[in-house]
């Protein structure tokens, strides 16, 4: 799905394409999850390496790829990186660079002491945001200064939020899906990306009122648009006003 003429919504995944940068962006990778699960002695089966190396994979397939963006909140713990977030960033690291693709990070919140291992993993971690060319990317839990969108900035892109909408069939059962939010913020185009880890389903942005992020908090929440991801497309459900007048309900 093309969200206007340089950047794509890769249909069924969570992830966007710029074309003139030739960027894969993503957000919330989360690694790790599963060890930190396992602490609280919640041992799930490991898949979200594997889930996200797989949509990586999709992704790439048939685009000119050369950097992948990450925004924030590559790990999971917030406490340390453990020796499991360790392995599952180095394994990522090493299926990218063997694509020949240049990895930036905007540091998110879980992304403690990600910086003391900066060094190992040949990164410079982007400590709140990072300006390229006329995109803006954040993470978003935190609200932007001024500055950073000054000077022509004209997309602001997103994490942290875990956008996704609950809907319900005309069966009656309910299914959430991960989508983009697509708006406005300050008079600068903003795509807030969802979750790509695999255990992260999302915040319903239907029925919660509150976000997460305080740049979304200062925006026109109404007026952005849920665009769900799954089953292979990517397709717009309108804005959250309507969403949320309607309640979703029997919405397919």
């Amino acid at each position: 799905m093309l969200l206007n003429k340089d950047v794509e919504l890769i249909d069924g995944e969570a992830a966007a394409y710029i074309g003139s940068m030739r960027a894969l962006v993503v957000s919330d990778l989360h690694l790790g999850y599963e060890g930190v699960m396992a602490k609280s002695g919640l041992f799930i089966p490991k898949a979200n390496l594997s889930s996200i190396i797989s949509a990586l994979e999709r992704s790439m397939k048939g685009r000119n790829v050369e950097r992948v963006i990450i925004v924030g909140d590559i790990k999971n713990d917030f406490s340390e990186v453990g020796a499991e977030e360790l392995n599952e960033i180095n394994d990522l690291f090493a299926f990218l660079r063997q694509r020949r693709v240049n990895i930036i990070l905007v540091r998110g919140n879980h992304d403690n002491f990600i910086d003391s291992y900066a060094s190992h993993f040949r990164i410079v971690p982007h400590p709140e945001h990072v300006r390229i060319g006329d995109y803006l990317f954040a993470h978003g839990d935190k609200a932007l200064a001024g500055p950073a969108m000054r000077d022509g900035v004209k997309m602001l892109m997103l994490g942290h939020e875990h956008p996704s909408i609950s809907i319900r069939t005309k069966v009656g059962t309910t299914e959430k899906l991960r989508c983009f939010l697509h708006g406005n913020y300050r008079g600068v185009e903003m795509l807030v990306l969802p979750a790509i880890g695999y255990f992260e389903t999302g915040s319903d942005i239907i029925r919660g009122r509150k976000f997460m992020s305080p740049i979304l908090d200062m925006a026109d929440a109404g007026s952005l648009h849920a665009i769900a991801v799954g089953y292979g497309s990517t397709m717009d459900f309108g804005s959250i006003a309507e969403l949320r007048k309607s309640g979703a309900d029997d919405l397919y």
